[in-house]
């Protein structure tokens, strides 16, 4: 992959065909684990005449899509466990929020879904749609990294598993494609 650059008023890379494998792999993936947890979400009569969706209540079990979706309000640090006022207030929280962010999570992977070439190429984008991809790019780092245990207190090194070592290098680069484009859009 080069660089991305602007050109006009686009912003422009080449992306080889393995690269472009990844990209679209991983970001529907993500879009796929939203879908599923959109799906979960309970049929609501009075949502159906209000046109006011409702989405679950209680956070994903599944680490990956918690990091994507995080609560709305955090317990207090000194305690291990949330006040039960806290705890209701957070999943009305999430009940009402989660469908919006899910929505907009799924739109930002199907622009990158659209726009990406599934063979590779070149890609174009305008300064929405990369946006899109930078939202897209750091929806699928928060995954890796959650998976991979990344963290500020870990150290900045590849895990001996070599699957694992895979998964971080797939990370350390779609953070600079990350970078890449933030600067593009910069300039």
């Amino acid at each position: 992959m080069q660089d991305w650059t602007r050109d006009s008023d686009r912003l422009v890379t080449e992306l080889e065909p393995n690269e472009a494998a990844v990209v679209r792999g991983l970001v529907g993936e993500i879009k796929d684990m939203l879908t599923a947890r959109a799906d979960q979400a309970p049929q609501d009569e009075l949502a159906e005449l209000t046109g006011m969706r409702a989405g679950p209540s209680t956070p994903p079990e599944e680490s990956v899509l918690a990091r994507l979706l995080p609560d709305f309000i955090r317990p207090e640090r000194d305690s291990f466990e949330p006040e039960a006022e806290s705890a209701d207030t957070a999943g009305a929280l999430r009940s009402l929020h989660e469908p919006e962010l899910i929505e907009h999570k799924s739109g930002v992977a199907a622009t990158v879904l659209d726009t990406c070439p599934e063979r590779g190429g070149r890609v174009s984008l305008t300064e929405e749609q990369a946006e899109s991809w930078l939202s897209a790019l750091n929806d699928v780092r928060l995954a890796l990294g959650t998976a991979l245990g990344v963290s500020e207190e870990v150290p900045d090194e590849p895990p001996e598993d070599q699957l694992q070592r895979e998964h971080y290098y797939v990370y350390q680069w779609l953070t600079w494609v990350q970078e890449s484009l933030i600067q593009a859009l910069s300039s």
